[in-house]
């Protein structure tokens, strides 16, 4: 066998044009696990900071309030007013 006679790299190597946004930039959460229910539960979001580099979300459960999560949301609306 001839090892030079085999391409191991993968055939779909375009890369995705600039222009065109990716499909998961942003998640949003529904579900999370909790170790208070010790479950995945439903989760609430609410805007706990603004800061310089994106505003700051916390996920609470939905059951008993407990958080579960935060999350930067780096595309946020609040940056031109500073």
């Amino acid at each position: 066998m001839n090892s030079g006679s085999f391409n191991l790299t993968p055939r779909n190597t375009r890369r995705r044009p600039p222009d065109k946004p990716s499909d998961f930039d942003e998640l949003e959460a529904t579900e999370l696990y909790c170790p208070n229910c010790k479950r995945a539960v439903p989760v609430r979001k609410s805007l706990l900071l603004v800061l310089p580099e994106g505003d700051k979300y916390e996920y609470r459960c939905q059951f008993c309030g407990a958080t579960v999560g935060d999350k930067i949301d780096r595309g946020g609306n609040y940056r031109s007013i500073f």
